[in-house]
């Protein structure tokens, strides 16, 4: 079967590509991936059409997996990661740290030059050699160190051979030590910050976010004048501009030393960036709310005080709901005087188009309720998705909601909250609305931890399929138990471990004691992220070697992940020398002091001693992974897309007997279903719905 794939898939024209393997790979690509796939041709690709072919289909390969790939010789890996490296397809965590586990085994990791920066991240530092040092923490400085988030020691680990690598103490960082570390920097204490170069704001502008002691440092560097915008009294529209968004971090404190001009002509670029969708929500009302604070005794703020709740300011009209300076003007008081209900309808869009401080936007909601007294037309509620989380349950339940265009604008929002998901959906349910693959893409897979019991069970298994690899590490605990119980009745008829574990891998937060056990003997070397992720109170009871089978090839990350809680929780249940024998640090373990949370809910490792039941429902915080310059793929190495990977993963085993997933798939017998879940309901079988023209 294999010989028939390589000819009908490529004809003779393979070989010139490169070695069976790859061409193997190359073949299963294009004959798996189906309509989503642009312009193969029946006859095949030569080398340089591969290049292209490959390019245009890069999104089908965001979804690379480690288990067939550890199947690529040494020189077909080097490939594949060198491409990756130029096609920048974005890989996640899980992925990239069995891949860096890959190039380690074949010894590829000193050629980190040509490897994707995130990729480096996650190498191990104890191999990067001396005199290759400042190369490497240049290159991996390109990185998002947010995909560290799971891996504690790891990220600690980077920033201190990062430090070292400057070979001198680094009590004051210079301007070109600056250049070398890169985003390493926004793990970096608030000291440091202050000491460092002023051209240390280059570096700040690649995090993601600022703690709050890094904010104070920053406004202490910016009042000191040292930095190239100068003192803040000769601030300019320029030189605020090239802040980015650090401005809007700036305290209202400093804001009251900018001259007045210029500070209302930023204001003016801020809204216009704001409602051009070049500013997050969040960071455009971070800076109103500084910058308004600082203007609280302007003459506008006096005469407020002095004429109590009178309209000072002149009736609102359309024209002053369109001027970027409307909220300097009006205040959340003179916005309640001086807004008509009749103005307010013809131009809520408008309005909202402005980042209004939570006050104001209380003052909209109130006013919408006396224009719409028995609940918000469906068109409306298109416009309102910045106002959403003010909504009680009861509110939410007088819309009427028909459409999943309106349920993808609520949801998708960032402004929603967890419980208004469910009353949200249900209103869509109740109009004969139908939970698709779709609709749970578009509104994040976080919104699945806040549905309802029964609406999770009614999701098709055709369209819980669709739902890709959603997040649900921001779930509470027993709604991760419910997603999983789902996602094994839908996933468990398929025909290989492999393609199983593929599958199951996004819901293992929620596997019981018996599925890990079960995977710990069925050689899927799972990935230290979906690892940490895993409940803490079922991890604690496997046995060390249920976790160094349960990890195979990925066992040496656990030192990665030494100070993660659910590390600390599992290590706290056993056997010191046991530990020691997986080269495992047995000391106590640190603080954890990254600047953001690991991916999961976890109980505080002071209290661990204390903690003997299961059921602990904590929310953990979101991943907060975004993809600043994530991983890639190129040329004749097209390795598996979504599709290859999920139906095509048995030709591997075809191909490879003795490899990992050629091991004896047990029949998955159906889970057992939360009381809640099946109470009422009929549960059938549900076959792998696919046409294997594999």
């Amino acid at each position: 079967m294999i010989r028939t794939l390589r000819q009908s898939a490529l004809g003779s024209r393979v070989g010139t590509l490169a070695s069976p393997g790859l061409a193997l790979l190359l073949s299963l690509t294009a004959h798996c991936s189906g309509p989503q796939t642009k312009g193969f041709p029946k006859g095949g690709l030569n080398a340089s059409e591969a290049n292209t072919w490959v390019r245009d289909n890069t999104s089908l390969l965001q979804n690379f997996w480690c288990l067939p790939a550890s199947q690529l010789p040494r020189e077909e890996l080097s490939t594949l990661i060198r491409n990756l490296a130029s096609q920048r397809v974005p890989l996640k965590a899980w992925q990239l740290s069995c891949l860096a586990n890959l190039a380690a085994r074949q010894g590829l990791q000193d050629d980190f030059e040509f490897h994707p920066p995130n990729l480096l991240l996650f190498y191990d530092l104890n191999q990067v050699r001396d005199t290759n040092c400042r190369a490497f923490i240049h290159h991996v400085a390109q990185g998002d160190t947010e995909l560290l988030a799971n891996l504690p020691n790891q990220r600690i680990a980077l920033q201190h051979t990062a430090l070292a690598c400057l070979g001198k103490p680094h009590l004051q960082l210079s301007a070109s030590d600056l250049g070398l570390l890169g985003v390493l920097v926004c793990d970096m204490e608030a000291p440091q910050i202050v000491a460092a170069d002023p051209h240390v704001l280059k570096n700040l502008l690649r995090c993601p976010k600022l703690t709050v002691m890094q904010t104070t440092a920053l406004n202490t560097l910016l009042a000191s004048g040292k930095t190239q915008i100068g003192p803040p009294g000769s601030w300019n529209l320029e030189g605020l501009q090239a802040l980015g968004p650090l401005a809007t971090y700036i305290s209202p404190h400093l804001w009251e030393k900018v001259q007045e001009a210029v500070g209302l002509d930023f204001f003016r670029s801020v809204v216009a960036a704001y409602r051009a969708g070049q500013l997050s929500r969040r960071d455009a009302r971070r800076f109103v709310t500084n910058f308004l604070e600082s203007k609280a005794d302007s003459v506008s703020s006096r005469l407020k005080r002095r004429t109590g709740s009178s309209c000072v300011r002149g009736n609102i009209t359309a024209a002053t709901l369109h001027d970027d300076l409307f909220l300097v003007h009006y205040d959340c008081t003179q916005l309640e005087s001086c807004l008509g209900t009749r103005v307010l309808r013809a131009n809520l869009d408008p309005l909202l188009q402005h980042p209004l401080p939570a006050e104001c936007q209380r003052v909209v909601k109130a006013k919408l309720a006396q224009i719409y007294p028995h609940g918000i037309p469906e068109d409306q509620l298109h416009l309102i998705t910045s106002l959403v989380y003010l909504y009680s349950l009861a509110e939410i339940g007088q819309w009427n909601i028909t459409s999943g265009d309106t349920v993808m604008v609520l949801l998708a929002s960032d402004a929603a909250l967890e419980n208004q998901t469910e009353a949200v959906l249900q209103k869509f349910l109740d109009h004969n609305g139908k939970v698709t693959g779709a609709l749970l893409v578009a509104i994040g897979g976080s919104r699945l931890c806040w549905m309802s019991l029964k609406q999770i069970q009614i999701i098709q298994p055709s369209e819980f399929r669709l739902a890709g690899a959603p997040d649900i590490s921001p779930c509470p605990q027993s709604r991760k138990d419910v997603l999983f119980a789902k996602a094994h009745e839908v996933f468990r008829n398929t025909s290989t471990v492999g393609e199983y574990y593929y599958l199951i891998r996004p819901y293992l937060g929620g596997a019981p004691l018996e599925e890990l056990q079960y995977l710990a003997q069925a050689n899927i070397s799972m990935d230290i992220d979906t690892f940490t992720n895993l409940n803490p109170f079922m991890l604690k009871n496997l046995s060390v070697d249920n976790v160094r089978s349960l990890l195979g090839q990925n066992v040496g990350d656990l030192q990665k992940a030494r100070n993660h809680p659910n590390v600390v929780l599992w290590m706290h249940n056993h056997n010191m020398s046991d530990l020691s024998g997986m080269g495992l640090d047995t000391s106590p373990p640190l603080a954890y002091v990254t600047n953001r949370p690991p991916n999961t809910a976890y109980p505080p490792s002071d209290l661990i001693h204390t903690l003997n039941l299961p059921g602990n429902d904590g929310v953990a915080p979101a991943s907060g992974s975004p993809p600043v310059h994530p991983g890639y793929l190129s040329l004749a190495v097209a390795l598996p897309s979504s599709l290859l990977w999920l139906y095509c993963v048995q030709l591997l085993v075809v191909a490879t007997p003795s490899g990992p997933i050629g091991a004896a798939h047990r029949t998955l017998k159906p889970w057992t279903l939360p009381m809640v879940l099946t109470q009422g309901s009929q549960t059938t079988e549900h076959q792998l719905q696919k046409q294997r023209s594999c």
